[in-house]
């Protein structure tokens, strides 16, 4: 996986994806291979480039410190952020612009709350792989943000978007494949996993009070980075509020899949949907917030759900251990294609069911998903993924290989994810 990691995705972003003429990161690679240098660029795939080449630098420091690429990842992670605060941070409202064009200038300038939550995923994973106070600052500025104009005071949770004045906003999908609710699965699911990054990298900075903690491999504390004891409170306190909207709220009791979009008091909306993936990769996301919150209770109500939703997710599984990824129980329409981010996910998924409750068969299930990506997904000829399979095995072409959603960040984060699990086994 390291080798998949550093010479077959990152290398591809390194070698095909910088914008050495307008700066940051392209934003386009289109199926076929073809760079488009004027595409606009995502708040979401810099936000991921960010979190990945931090991430990378930050595990592989540690186990492999004499890979001759780390300084290599850090000037890209060190690119990403400077892009991010110079060009995507609202100066005067806040918050991160949903788009710039391919010079560096807002386009869409509305506040997606999930793109917000990407740039406090990778500015709070940046600070943890090297104590910079710069990027620390910014994630909790970020927090602030979505804490004052997402936080839903009467029903609980979070919206999806605004203006960029922070104002209502009618169209409040992230993509036109989504249905327009104000609340959904996903975004809570990519609020969850950033808050839960920025109180673990609290906890690793807060020195003379990790006594019971034990970070990660590859944690940086440094000693001159001190964060208010308020600060610290208020991120855990979100996060534990966010453990329990996933518990009670989005986790549907009869089929233990996650429902995906809600009205505003909660009401499930856009019908019975399952997404096998998100069901997958949420599992080890709410178990990794638990872990990382560190409440006995919380863990001994989280843990029983983890493995219902993931055997849940097991409904999308097929023989050679791919997984489909999303189904219409009302219309039976099934979108069985081979998401390159779903087999990632697949594979973390049943990963930490093997590492916390030995469940073997889980372990095989990693293995297979794994194989299918090896054999199947993996461009060995021009670097990267290729967006998914079709069911009759012919390769997508028509969706990108780099791009507004196309990012190194399921499949890095795969491999780091089993890189650093695997140092600990």
């Amino acid at each position: 996986m390291q080798d998949v990691l550093e010479q077959n995705i990152l290398r591809f972003w390194l070698d095909k994806m910088q914008d050495h003429e307008n700066g940051g990161f392209y934003g386009r690679i289109d199926g076929h291979g073809v760079l488009h240098a004027d595409a606009e660029k995502g708040a979401i795939l810099n936000a991921r480039i960010l979190w990945s080449f931090s991430a990378a630098y930050r595990v592989l420091s540690h186990l492999s410190p004499r890979t001759s690429h780390l300084d290599e990842y850090l000037e890209a992670a060190t690119r990403a952020k400077n892009y991010i605060i110079d060009h995507f941070i609202d100066k005067k409202y806040g918050g991160v612009y949903w788009s710039l064009d391919y010079k560096g200038n807002p386009l869409d300038t509305k506040k997606q709350f999930y793109a917000i939550g990407f740039a406090i995923y990778g500015m709070s994973e940046y600070a943890r792989a090297t104590g910079d106070r710069e990027a620390l600052d910014c994630a909790l500025q970020l927090f602030d943000c979505i804490e004052q104009h997402a936080l839903d005071h009467e029903y609980n949770g979070y919206i999806e978007a605004c203006t960029r004045e922070w104002g209502p906003i009618a169209d409040m999908r992230l993509s036109e494949l989504d249905a327009n609710f104000p609340k959904s699965q996903n975004t809570h699911l990519h609020i969850i996993e950033p808050y839960t990054n920025l109180y673990r990298c609290l906890k690793e900075l807060d020195v003379t009070e990790s006594v019971n903690y034990v970070p990660v491999v590859g944690a940086v504390l440094p000693v001159d980075v001190t964060v208010p004891r308020e600060t610290k409170n208020r991120v855990e306190a979100a996060l534990r509020n966010l453990i329990d909207i996933f518990t009670d709220k989005i986790l549907n009791p009869e089929t233990h899949h996650l429902d995906l979009f809600f009205e505003m008091d909660w009401r499930r909306g856009a019908g019975h949907l399952e997404s096998y993936g998100h069901d997958i990769e949420c599992s080890w996301l709410m178990h990794e917030a638990a872990l990382v919150l560190g409440d006995s209770d919380v863990l001994r109500k989280v843990e029983p759900i983890v493995q219902m939703v993931a055997e849940a997710s097991a409904k999308g599984l097929r023989p050679d251990g791919s997984m489909i990824h999303e189904a219409n129980l009302d219309t039976g329409r099934v979108d069985d294609d081979l998401h390159w981010w779903v087999q990632a996910e697949n594979v973390v998924g049943w990963f930490n069911l093997y590492q916390y409750f030995g469940d073997e068969q889980a372990l095989q299930r990693a293995w297979q998903g794994w194989e299918y990506i090896k054999t199947q997904l993996i461009d060995y000829v021009y670097g990267e993924w290729h967006w998914s399979r079709h069911p009759d095995g012919t390769l997508n072409t028509v969706d990108d290989k780099a791009g507004f959603w196309k990012c190194p960040y399921h499949n890095s984060r795969m491999c780091l994810e089993i890189i650093e699990r695997s140092s600990s086994l």
